[in-house]
């Protein structure tokens, strides 16, 4: 398994046991079967569909890229995200 999924794989299971969820919670949580899940978060899945990554983000209360990102930590359960965790946004102007 490469790298960075090992990676994402640990850092929704830390989510997960942050969130206090069991793998068949997240799962429901998620709208996921629970075997899927299961399949996914112990790496037996190599290919995670993009629409299962949103909903996986979703699930953790996160936005896609903050599961994704590769330097933030789960949050303790009942903790909130300090203002400076939240990059700015980049506005593009629109070509006349």
């Amino acid at each position: 398994m490469a790298n960075e999924t090992e990676r994402l794989l640990k850092r929704l299971r830390n989510y997960r046991k942050a969130l206090g969820l069991s793998q068949e919670a997240f799962a429901e949580r998620a709208g996921l079967q629970y075997k899927h899940y299961q399949a996914i978060e112990a790496g037996r899945k190599p290919k995670i569909q993009f629409p299962t990554l949103l909903r996986l983000a979703e699930a953790c209360g996160l936005e896609l890229w903050e599961l994704l990102h590769p330097d933030t930590e789960p949050l303790a359960v009942g903790e909130e995200p300090a203002k400076d965790d939240y990059p700015t946004p980049v506005r593009r102007r629109r070509k006349s």
